[in-house]
């Protein structure tokens, strides 16, 4: 890894394990108010295949691939599975998350998420890709199922759409959170220490906040890496075990690339073999890294069980 590779998006993908817990706990609430999409699955590299490739020789599928973190990703994702919904299981909808499936939105020659597409006998049609509101994907298929029909492709019968508004007519689309779209500005300028700013007062004026914290923590890692070279951090902690801030760079590195377990061993061994102010450092740099992803992710929870047992 070269120096220019570390980018807040390393950051955005450390935040695929929030974004997957509060995936799974929107699927549970939506299941228990009874308005989840029954026609929809989450697919990687494992089984595209079968849930993508083999289902399209028998009903149409829809491909949605989101970004866990984007807005715009979640607006594009309720309006589909409204629309899913609304056509009362005519066709599925898969979806992938480019973050947790990265080589399989490189297969796909995903040019940008939100991205939307047909999958129908194994062929993909592209559709809409960054923000589209329901009525523009509404419009998109509508065009896509009519020219199937007319090839033929599609039996007359088949109408891909309910009626219009039938289901989540007007449901309002989420609100980006001002607080992310001035950091994103900042960060789009290459700002980092404004970034910074941003997430920092927010916690001054709501210390409850465990988005900004979590935020904070990513973008001061990416702020400690920039400039660095791995391969040469990683051979000065080989050569000196006790070199401490050799150590600590290799965990943030490791922590870049998600390497959470490893950045986590590396550090509570630290503190095992150190004293006094050096190993309260790296006590504290450890609780730092553990701000970068979710208080209830569970090797979070591990470690601090690890480094409960390491200081006493």
């Amino acid at each position: 890894m070269q120096p220019s590779d570390y980018s807040m998006q390393g950051a955005v993908d450390l935040g695929a394990r929030k974004a997957a817990m509060e995936r799974e706990a929107k699927r549970e609430a939506a299941q228990a108010s009874g308005t989840a999409n029954p026609y929809a699955i989450d697919v990687d590299e494992n089984n595209f295949q079968d849930e993508v490739l083999q289902r399209s020789m028998s009903t149409p599928v829809v491909l949605a691939v989101l970004q866990s973190s984007s807005e715009q990703s979640s607006q594009v994702e309720a309006a589909i599975d409204r629309l899913a919904i609304g056509a009362g299981g005519q066709w599925a909808v898969a979806k992938v998350d480019v973050q947790a499936s990265p080589q399989l939105a490189q297969a796909l020659r995903v040019p940008a998420a939100p991205m939307i597409a047909l999958v129908i006998g194994g062929q993909v049609v592209p559709g809409p890709t960054g923000p589209a509101t329901e009525a523009q994907l509404r419009e998109w298929l509508a065009q896509v199922f009519e020219e199937l029909r007319n090839q033929n492709v599609l039996p007359p019968e088949f109408t891909g759409l309910g009626p219009e508004g039938a289901e989540g007519a007007g449901a309002p689309a989420e609100e980006v959170d001002p607080i992310d779209l001035e950091a994103q500005e900042a960060l789009q300028r290459d700002d980092f220490e404004a970034a910074e700013q941003v997430y920092a007062k927010a916690l001054e004026s709501d210390p409850k906040n465990e988005h900004a914290k979590q935020r904070l923590a990513q973008v001061r890692l990416i702020g400690r890496l920039r400039g660095v070279d791995a391969a040469a951090a990683r051979k000065a902690a080989a050569d000196d075990p006790g070199d401490i801030d050799a150590q600590i760079q290799v965990a943030d590195i490791d922590m870049y690339g998600q390497k959470v377990e490893d950045a986590f061993n590396r550090l509570i061994t630290l503190v095992k073999n150190t004293r006094d102010d050096d190993r309260d450092r790296v006590r504290k740099h450890l609780l730092s890294l553990f701000e970068v992803l979710p208080a209830a992710d569970p090797a979070v929870s591990k470690a601090r069980r690890q480094l409960t047992a390491a200081l006493f």
